[in-house]
């Protein structure tokens, strides 16, 4: 499986983007999806997961009611839109997806995640 993430960029605080995930090598739809991201010297965190049918969503606290994750199966992509945009969102983020899921239920542990992208970098200035 072959993920490019791409959507990345430099935004004022306030503001938005729209992350996109390609996926290939697979059919998409038996993939759960996820994304996460990582700050200069800070871990890697979850930011959403989405189930394979699209049905279940989970977010992290902190990008809740900000941020939404989608797909669309027969483009084989999971998108991230992340509105009101604030600078500690700043960090490299990553599309994961995950090939041995069940159908039901979104994940939100890295370790859950067998494909990973190869990240975009999105920078929110103040």
């Amino acid at each position: 499986v072959q993920l490019q993430a791409s959507g990345g960029g430099l935004v004022q605080a306030g503001g938005s983007l729209r992350l996109s995930c390609a996926a290939s090598g697979r059919t998409f739809s038996s993939i759960r999806m996820g994304w996460f991201r990582q700050a200069p010297g800070k871990e890697r965190e979850f930011v959403a997961g989405i189930s394979r049918s699209g049905v279940t969503t989970a977010y992290a606290d902190s990008v809740k009611g900000r941020f939404s994750i989608s797909r669309d199966n027969a483009k084989n992509t999971v998108y991230l839109q992340m509105n009101s945009l604030k600078p500690e969102d700043t960090a490299v983020y990553y599309c994961a997806g995950d090939t041995t899921a069940p159908l039901l239920g979104a994940a939100t542990e890295a370790r859950r995640y067998d494909y990973w992208g190869q990240g975009t970098q999105v920078t929110v200035s103040s």
